[in-house]
């Protein structure tokens, strides 16, 4: 079923770069036709500094904007009301259509309803699917937490472990709670959440390392970003624990430790997707009065990287694209 909807994406992505080479009567334009028109999307993410995933958002967006020939204005705080306030900031400047990422809706609910209220197209990605259309966004861009989290949880379950650690990056993160939850409704051992702060990777480490040294009956590790995974590594080998590691979300670097057995598997997202998809839904609003999704989420994943298909996605994961 997850394949069917991942080609579904690849299809809708194919459709709009097919839009900006032909006309409705099939003679050729060019991308130039959206410069002409002038648009300017911005994106406003719940990003922290030095999050390797969000660059790979960016640069979806970007690539989209290169392809259509707009503009696209990039700005992330992981603060929601400096995150509300960027939405704001957007507004102000009439931009055509905002692409926001919500991990705490409630913290921006009046920034997105102002910005929908002032006829700016909104497009939700990554976070915030469960609100999305409440707010009055087109679409949702982004991946069912419930649905990843529990296929993680079986998993791990067939994998033999029993006591797993789900180590959360970001306090407040509704998306990441629900991971977590998600994974341990199926999962049939004991799963505690561990907090940590996602902005230093240092601090990651030592923390799952203490974790591990306090509790030798841990014998899992799922983390919910791909640079959390590379601590978690570090972490089980500096404590000497046999735990093995598991993650949501992609790096070259986690690509190769799936590849050498040190990461059982990774859920892929696909935030390019996800930054490209955003701006697409928008480009195809204000050029073709498209309403991308039907009223329902767009889904760019989950898709699962393990061991079998790892040597696929190195070369994408290498180009920061993966």
């Amino acid at each position: 079923m997850m394949k069917k909807i991942i080609a579904g994406v690849g299809i809708v992505a194919a459709a709009a770069l097919v839009l900006t080479g032909c006309s409705g009567t099939g003679q050729e334009t060019s991308t130039d036709d959206g410069a002409k028109l002038d648009l300017t999307y911005a994106v406003v993410t719940h990003s922290g500094p030095g999050d390797a995933f969000w660059d790979r958002v960016k640069s979806g967006a970007e690539k989209a904007g290169d392809d259509y020939g707009v503009k696209i204005t990039y700005n992330s705080d992981a603060d929601p009301a400096k995150q509300s306030q960027l939405i704001d900031n957007a507004v102000a400047q009439n931009v055509d259509g905002i692409v926001v990422s919500m991990a705490n809706p409630d913290g921006v609910e009046s920034s997105v309803k102002r910005a929908v209220e002032a006829g700016i197209p909104v497009v939700t990605i990554n976070s915030g699917i469960e609100r999305s259309a409440e707010f009055g966004a087109i679409t949702h861009v982004g991946q069912s937490e419930t649905v990843a989290g529990e296929a993680v949880g079986t998993r791990l379950g067939d994998a033999g472990l029993g006591n797993v650690l789900c180590v959360i990056q970001e306090a407040g993160n509704v998306g990441l709670e629900e991971r977590c939850k998600a994974a341990a409704s199926t999962f049939g051992g004991s799963m505690q959440n561990l907090q940590v702060d996602g902005t230093n990777d240092a601090e990651v480490k030592a923390t799952i390392k203490s974790k591990l040294q306090a509790d030798t009956t841990i014998d899992g590790v799922l983390t919910l970003g791909g640079q959390y995974a590379i601590d978690a590594v570090g972490a089980v080998d500096e404590s000497g624990s046999a735990a093995q590691v598991a993650t949501f979300d992609l790096s070259d670097d986690v690509v190769s430790d799936i590849e050498a057995g040190s990461i059982l598997f990774a859920v892929d997202q696909q935030p390019y997707v996800q930054g490209f998809i955003g701006v697409t839904a928008l480009y195809l609003r204000s050029t073709n009065g498209n309403d991308l999704g039907g009223g329902q989420p767009v889904y760019s994943g989950p898709a699962f990287v393990t061991k079998d298909n790892a040597a696929q996605v190195a070369k994408f994961a290498a180009n920061g694209t993966r």
